[in-house]
């Protein structure tokens, strides 16, 4: 199943509670969420007295992260009680159970004994006896939540929740009813329901706002802003944050104090990366100071031994990151004596693992520039990880034994041991796979598949990787919910997923053997399946439908170009219909690659820019893209290119490229997307054409005037059928309400909007507001689900690409895909002109002349009618303009 990935992020038991710390896992994917439940929070008879001490035992093996001990002692009460003839407690011990076997992946058992726990309290209903009965009831079904959610079972998950927030309200539990809310929103966030989700962690923030100051207050504050920091929301959680540590600190509780200044260290830590995406390393120099900070107060007012050592293990990671070598040296001798102080625990086994995750990038940033680790730093790491093993077999922890093996493995495979690197590592993978814990098994499938590259047997590794990606395609759903940016999972879909495929295409376009048409094939599905994994990650959730098409089921005058940039090369795959696959190679280093990009780029969106620089960059793009198979194309009669781009070739606009004599737009109709896996069903037929208009001309929200909206939007009134909401009428309700009632085909809107890789900074601007990428998508796509006829075509004017963001055009994609429209035009960068009329007008009146023009040739003749005008030849005018989605 390897579902259990999720559940770290969701509150367990009866409420929020008062028995745990908030602590944080070292290790992706790894559940260490609140245990929130007090031994005696369930007022039930006092009999069968031999085995009510279990519970209290089971509880303190759990809070100790000893899960298979939990286990063991909480079985042992359940079967007592049952002897005993104590339904209530049997229950309550049957609850318990399922949250230990649910923290060790046993998926049977734990759907078993929640069940269980359920039918006895089935059985046991009645007025009088409903004080005993309905707090364990709440309890068990938050964990039956959680299980159902564990399992990817998101819709039963958050019925279930809502009833136990149901019953907590019932009950007047307000620590259950704010953990429970808690989960529900967690639970529409991984449905995509986003909207509800945030209005749901809105209710919370409000009802705890509303409470007087105190622990709860402070718990729950804590807890949403966590909650928060893992959607992404990093403003909001900050302030939370620092709203739970200000009540803490005035009610002088120093482990409340310390939970909220590790939890703000975290969000720091967060914004610190998202800072980094968006090349701002002046604010995320800042943020990382700012963490560092934050868990050095922990380390100095915690009375959690776990805390310490986790903000400090936390520190020490930043510290090397920041190449502040000297200072994590400094730390380390105090981590160690802790770590040698900890009892066994699922926690402790996964601290040392970070330990030796940080070493290694100590050692080898000491070790520069050989980049090696000697005999002494590969023991001293190789002890730490053989104690974490030892550990996780005393534990019986499979999830844990499995990281920490391999974990060595890897070490082993650093130190070019790779017989006992591959031994280690398939051990790991065993376990992984014996759990169902796919989460794992996918890390150890490509550590296989790299340990086979490097020994030279390349159809093993082949295997390998594709395994891997296999693993992680049926785990989508699960990296998707999973925050990229948050670091209390570590995890990183730019070094933890995205290489796997990138690896795998390597591999199969060698440049030292001839490219085999099955390789080719497989390369491209893996080129995709990139883009799609890509888009979920951008969304949080995998809401993308994919469905392989070939291309001359599409269209036999297209061609479909994929380049992927590798470290010392471009490869390129050219699809032509009928045809084999081609494969051009051009040996140039990424570095490269992306020192051209970046100079295009900065200077083509300027009508101030240096021409002679993008003339120069444009004509090396094409040499590298399009050159070398000049001759396919004009053989197979190409008339439209279809880009499938990869990295930051999505900021540069292909029509763009020039080949010495002309630029490539007149030579060819083009398109962009993410993949043919993506691509809408077929383009309806061509009728009047009609539209909805909308944009604003005048400053709002900050943002400046659109001096030349007005007359863009009046030049296709006058020319086509259509409805307008012009600056005070484009709000979003009366957008929602023209959609649902209208049958029109195309929707233009002409108004700020920007692209981003970050989906919360993805939006377009309304009168009233702003409208996220996630909610288009609620506003176009309820109009497909509605009417039998979608938006043909989707327009936006005057948008751009977020500055400095390297991958903003990823934005530009999700908003093509996510709207639900067959085909999407934008523009990368913002042209303030009276241009842009000229250029939409030609556009529709090509487009409106009917069969034999599609939206790319229609595109096309608007975009080189405004290139031969004189005033306009500067690429600045007329290539911003991007067709994704359906070029027909």
């Amino acid at each position: 199943m390897g579902k259990f990935c999720r559940k770290r992020l969701l509150h367990f038991g009866l409420g929020m509670g008062i028995a745990a710390a908030i602590a944080t896992s070292p290790m992706p994917f790894t559940p260490l969420s609140l245990f929130p439940f007090p031994p005696h929070s369930v007022a039930v008879a006092q009999s069968a007295p031999d085995a009510l001490p279990l519970l209290e035992q089971g509880l303190t093996f759990f809070q100790s992260e000893q899960f298979s001990q939990a286990a063991t002692v909480w079985q042992a009460a359940a079967t007592a009680f049952n002897g005993a003839g104590e339904p209530f407690h049997e229950a309550l011990a049957l609850n318990y159970l399922s949250l230990a076997y649910q923290q060790l992946g046993q998926w049977q058992p734990a759907t078993e004994a929640v069940s269980s726990c359920l039918s006895l309290l089935q059985l046991s209903q009645g007025k009088r006896l409903d004080s005993q009965r309905l707090p364990i009831l709440a309890q068990a079904l938050n964990t039956q939540g959680h299980l159902y959610y564990a399992l990817g079972q998101s819709e039963q998950a958050l019925t279930t929740w809502q009833e136990a927030t149901a019953l907590y309200e019932q009950l007047e539990d307000r620590e259950g009813a704010i953990g429970s809310q808690i989960n529900v929103a967690q639970a529409m966030q991984a449905l995509g329901l986003y909207r509800r989700s945030r209005q749901t962690l809105g209710e919370v923030e409000r009802a705890l706002q509303g409470e007087p100051n105190s622990l709860l207050k402070a718990t729950g504050l804590r807890s949403l802003g966590n909650a928060l920091r893992v959607v992404g929301e990093l403003e909001q959680s900050r302030e939370l944050l620092q709203q739970s540590l200000t009540i803490a600190q005035s009610m002088r509780q120093p482990s409340a104090i310390a939970s909220a200044q590790f939890s703000l260290g975290n969000t720091a830590r967060a914004m610190a990366q998202k800072a980094l995406v968006l090349n701002d390393s002046q604010t995320a120099e800042a943020e990382w100071q700012t963490a560092v900070a934050a868990y050095q107060q922990v380390a100095e007012l915690s009375t959690s031994p776990r805390i310490r050592l986790r903000s400090q293990l936390n520190q020490l990671a930043l510290l090397i990151d920041l190449a502040q070598v000297s200072e994590a040296q400094a730390l380390l001798p105090d981590i160690q004596v802790q770590l040698d102080e900890l009892p066994p625990s699922r926690g402790a086994v996964y601290d040392r693992i970070h330990l030796s995750h940080s070493l290694i990038k100590l050692f080898l940033t000491e070790s520069s520039p050989d980049s090696t680790l000697s005999d002494r730093n590969l023991r001293e790491i190789a002890t730490g990880l053989a104690t974490a093993v030892h550990q996780a077999k005393t534990l019986q922890d499979p999830r844990a034994e499995s990281y920490a093996l391999g974990s060595l493995g890897h070490l082993y495979e650093l130190a070019a041991q790779s017989q006992e690197a591959q031994k280690l590592t398939q051990e790991a993978l065993m376990i992984a796979q014996g759990i169902d814990a796919s989460d794992i098994a996918y890390r150890w499938q490509w550590q296989v598949g790299r340990l086979m590259k490097a020994q030279g047997k390349k159809p093993e590794a082949v295997a390998a990787y594709t395994v891997a990606i296999d693993t992680l395609q049926s785990l989508r759903q699960d990296l998707a919910s999973i925050n990229p940016d948050n670091p209390d999972v570590q995890f990183s879909f730019r070094e933890s997923v995205e290489p796997v495929y990138r690896e795998l295409v390597d591999l199969l376009t060698d440049p030292n053997e001839a490219p085999t048409q099955e390789n080719l094939r497989q390369a491209r599905q893996a080129i995709e399946s990139l883009q799609l994994a890509e888009l979920d990650n951008f969304f949080q959730e995998a809401c993308l439908d994919a469905k392989p098409i070939q291309i001359d089921e599409l269209d036999t005058t297209a061609a479909v170009i994929y380049p992927i940039i590798l470290p010392e090369r471009l490869a390129v795959i050219v699809a032509l219909p009928n045809s084999p696959l081609r494969l051009y190679t051009t040996f140039v280093a990424q570095a490269e690659i992306d020192s051209k990009l970046n100079e295009i780029q900065q200077e083509i969106g300027r009508q101030a820019g240096r021409n002679q620089v993008v003339l120069q960059n444009s004509q090396q793009i094409y040499d590298w893209l399009i050159r070398p198979a000049e001759a396919d194309l004009k053989q197979s009669k190409i008339q439209t290119l279809v880009f499938v781009l990869d990295g930051q070739l999505r900021n540069v606009p292909m029509a763009a490229l020039h080949d010495g004599t002309q630029y490539l737009i007149e030579n060819y109709s083009l398109a962009l997307t993410p993949g043919l896996q993506l691509l809408p069903p077929q383009p309806l037929a061509k009728e009047e054409l009609e539209l909805l208009t909308a944009g604003l001309s005048e400053a709002r929200q900050g943002f400046s005037a659109l001096e030349n909206v007005e007359q863009e939007l009046q030049a296709i009134q006058e020319n086509f059928p259509s409805e307008l909401l012009f600056n005070q009428e484009f709000t979003q309700i009366n957008l929602q309400e023209i959609i649902n009632s209208s049958q029109v085909p195309v929707v233009h809107i002409a108004t700020h909007g920007q692209f981003s890789s970050q989906a919360e900074r993805t939006f377009i601007l309304t009168w009233d507001g702003r409208i996220n990428v996630k909610e288009l998508d609620g506003l176009l796509r309820q109009k497909e689900q509605e009417l039998s006829r979608p938006i043909e075509l989707l327009v936006f004017s005057a948008c751009e690409t977020a500055s400095g963001d390297s991958r903003a055009a990823l934005g530009l994609a999700g908003v093509a895909i996510r709207a639900g429209a067959r085909s999407t035009i934008a523009t990368l960068w913002q042209v303030s002109d009276q241009s842009t009329a000229a250029l939409m007008v030609r556009f529709y009146q090509e487009l409106a002349q009917g069969e034999g023009i599609t939206k790319a040739e229609a595109l096309r003749r608007a975009q080189v009618s405004l290139l031969r005008e004189g005033r306009y030849r500067n690429p600045y005018f007329w290539s911003p303009y991007i067709l994704v989605g359906n070029w027909r």
